[in-house]
């Protein structure tokens, strides 16, 4: 239940600083608290036994760490787990973890809702209601790390973060920088900026902000080769259209850890699955420093789309590779929950659209 005091869980590091200065405290109470957090997964402040008894007792008086509550748990065939959350004002988000070989992934939601009206999204079907708390980004990856059994002393199961899941994350761009530093923690979650992907429609002005003040991975939502048939699948491209969207993501590359950017390219059959349009995405990638995902579309009730049939994907994505672009066909996982790119939906109680309200925001 939501109270007057203070979520500890909506403070990074710098956060908690200046909470602790408020109170007379010396500076390094802050490294204390992230580490009890969110490295030994403690909230009850009485555990904190490296701080003093008058200060824990204050703590209790004036703060918490509240975080969502699981509400469901399921798990595909494939190791793909989803969970269900509900947040203190009765929405819902739901959060992925997807484990392979090599690397664990966990695909974080940054909205209730969206607010961009992706045609081929389910979450846009949804509707919007509003952004999330930095606390309730990072309570996914908290309750995910507990569930999951990261902690000291104990190997890492989540490698990797993406803010993929429900949600445009630029558009919440001051809750989900504060959240993305404490991943990116040494005294927190101590992933590396490689580790991190931050995933966009294409809001502009946005990408030119992550670029100055925390530079992780970079994806783009494409999904088309031209701006004629990207109005339709992302309305988000009559405000920013491909060209300035590129120009964006060439600015934004000498700022990232990795040498490219990637673009999602979500594979609709008869819609943007031709030759002649992987020809034309060749094109416009041009000098971009470029990988191409290919995303078969995960279908959803009354989606109206089908997804590309693998011959089709596997001839667009040698178009691409023979043009010299890295392209890599996502495997579709946890399909059979619902957990697949492009199916979360959660439960948004208000399900208004605000997107006018929000890109114009963004631009002030």
């Amino acid at each position: 239940m939501a109270t007057d005091r203070t979520n500890l869980l909506d403070l990074d590091r710098q956060g908690l600083s200046g909470f602790f200065a408020e109170l007379a405290e010396k500076p390094f109470r802050s490294d204390q608290v992230t580490k009890w957090i969110h490295q030994s997964g403690v909230c009850d402040f009485s555990r904190m036994t490296n701080l003093g008894k008058a200060l824990r007792s204050r703590l209790h008086e004036i703060a918490a760490v509240e975080l969502p509550q699981i509400i469901n748990e399921q798990a595909s065939i494939d190791g793909t787990h989803k969970w269900l959350l509900r947040l203190a004002d009765g929405n819902c988000i739901e959060t992925v973890f997807i484990p392979e070989t090599d690397r664990g992934t966990l695909c974080v939601s940054s909205q209730v809702g969206c607010v961009l009206n992706c045609t081929f999204c389910a979450t846009a079907r949804q509707g919007y209601s509003r952004n999330l708390s930095t606390g309730e980004i990072i309570g996914q990856l908290w309750l995910a790390s507990q569930v999951l059994g990261s902690g000291p002393g104990a190997a890492r199961v989540i490698s990797n973060v993406v803010l993929m899941g429900m949600g445009e994350p630029l558009l919440n761009f001051n809750n989900v920088v504060p959240a993305m530093n404490l991943m990116l923690d040494d005294m927190a979650y101590g992933l590396s900026r490689r580790r991190v992907t931050i995933s966009t429609a294409g809001v502009v002005p946005g990408i030119d902000r992550l670029a100055e003040v925390c530079p992780v991975s970079l994806a783009v939502s494409l999904h088309a080769p031209n701006d004629e048939l990207r109005d339709q699948l992302v309305p988000l491209n009559r405000k920013y259209p491909i060209v300035p969207l590129l120009a964006a993501c060439r600015r934004y590359v000498r700022h990232q850890p990795r040498s490219r950017v990637t673009f999602e390219y979500t594979m609709l059959d008869g819609v943007n699955d031709s030759d002649t349009q992987a020809r034309q995405l060749l094109g416009i990638l041009g000098d971009v420093p470029a990988k191409v995902n290919l995303i078969p579309f995960n279908p959803f009730p009354g989606s109206g789309y089908q997804r590309s049939g693998e011959q089709t994907i596997d001839r667009f994505r040698e178009i691409l590779h023979r043009g010299g672009v890295v392209t890599m066909t996502r495997k579709t996982r946890g399909e059979d929950i619902d957990a697949a790119c492009g199916q979360l939906a959660g439960k948004v109680q208000d399900r208004t659209r605000r997107s006018r309200q929000h890109l114009d925001g963004l631009n002030q």
